[in-house]
């Protein structure tokens, strides 16, 4: 009835690291190649936790979507857009919001994780405890059949899933008939996604912990090859070798995690026995990881200059992502207004 089409959206946080690229951006890379693809900015939802800095969202934006082109997103093969450049979004959310129960939303287990990660923040806001509602906004007005996600944001999918059955249930009246006339059902306006589960990113930081800005533990995607090669060096190690002769065990140092991300197996038996026996140092343990971070990263760097030397380029990307996006909202919004009795032309 509906068409396969994939949607995921991104915070606009600026510069992206290493874990963004292996916990999203190479998952979209493939995703691209096996559907239609729909991939957006997220500067409204930006506004839920930064509404008192909204001045720090423009920038990022842009920074955010060259990344994004650096990592092999195809503006060819993916539409690539930004939420606020789609008002159709905020009208699905207020229509939404008249029949979802309040208790849905207080329910979204990241509602209260949120309220007491960022207890610096004031979040006691309706943005904030409504952004599950916008979010399925979001994947309803595409119609989207798939959502790519983790485990934690599965909640999320089923809320949406929630929501779109009962707007369907409220609103839709016309019959769905099987081969022999008898009613199966009623067609659906808004389309229930299936939530298209990815593995979590594995990509540590460079002290062990996950790579986070937060932290201050990350790579960016368009780190030069000098400050790969300093920041790796100044990784912390396993603390018994505090001489180059001493031991160590690869499991307590933040190094081999990296090796378990870019290594092949004949590396770490190499960093494995090199390590125990204090056969190798630190420095040389290091050596092949900032080799495979610089070979993966310099394609990233190329192409992310061909878009800063060229912003217009990139403005031009998302102007007729937004357009093709609005199309498609659109033809949704019309559909609804409809079977609501919204439309009085």
């Amino acid at each position: 009835m509906f068409p396969e089409r994939v949607l995921s959206g991104m915070r606009p946080t600026g510069l992206l690291h290493l874990g963004h690229y292996h916990g999203v951006l190479k998952n979209w890379v493939k995703l691209q190649n096996e559907f239609p693809c729909l991939f957006f900015v997220a500067d409204w939802h930006a506004l839920t936790t930064h509404y008192e800095t909204p001045e720090v969202i423009k920038e990022n934006v842009w920074d955010m979507v060259i990344d994004w082109l650096a990592a092999g997103v195809d503006p060819e093969k993916a539409t690539l857009f930004i939420q606020s450049k789609v008002p159709e979004h905020a009208e699905l959310h207020l229509l939404l919001s008249m029949n979802t129960p309040l208790s849905w939303l207080e329910r979204v287990p990241t509602y209260k994780d949120q309220q007491e990660k960022l207890s610096d923040k004031d979040l006691g806001t309706y943005g904030f405890l409504g952004y599950p509602l916008l979010q399925s906004a979001d994947i309803l007005i595409y119609r989207a059949t798939q959502v790519p996600v983790g485990e934690d944001q599965v909640p999320h999918i089923e809320l949406t899933r929630e929501i779109a059955r009962r707007f369907n249930h409220f609103y839709s009246k016309e019959k769905l008939l099987d081969a022999k006339g008898a009613e199966i059902g009623r067609k659906p306006i808004l389309l229930e996604p299936k939530a298209l589960l990815t593995e979590a990113s594995k990509m540590p930081g460079l002290d062990g912990m996950k790579m986070s800005k937060s932290y201050q533990n990350t790579l960016a995607l368009r780190e030069t090859p000098e400050n790969i090669s300093q920041k790796i060096r100044k990784m912390p190690t396993d603390p018994a070798r505090v001489r180059r002769t001493d031991p160590g065990d690869p499991a307590k140092c933040p190094v081999w995690q990296l090796h378990e991300v870019y290594s092949d197996d004949n590396t770490k038996q190499w960093v494995q026995e090199g390590c125990k026996s204090a056969g190798i140092g630190c420095i040389q343990c290091k050596e092949p990881i900032i080799q495979a971070v610089t070979a993966e990263l310099a394609p990233m760097r190329e192409r992310a200059a061909m878009y800063t030397e060229n912003p217009a380029l990139v403005r031009k990307i998302i102007e007729e992502g937004c357009d093709r996006a609005r199309a498609m909202a659109t033809d949704t919004m019309k559909d609804v207004r409809k079977h609501m009795g919204l439309d009085y032309s």
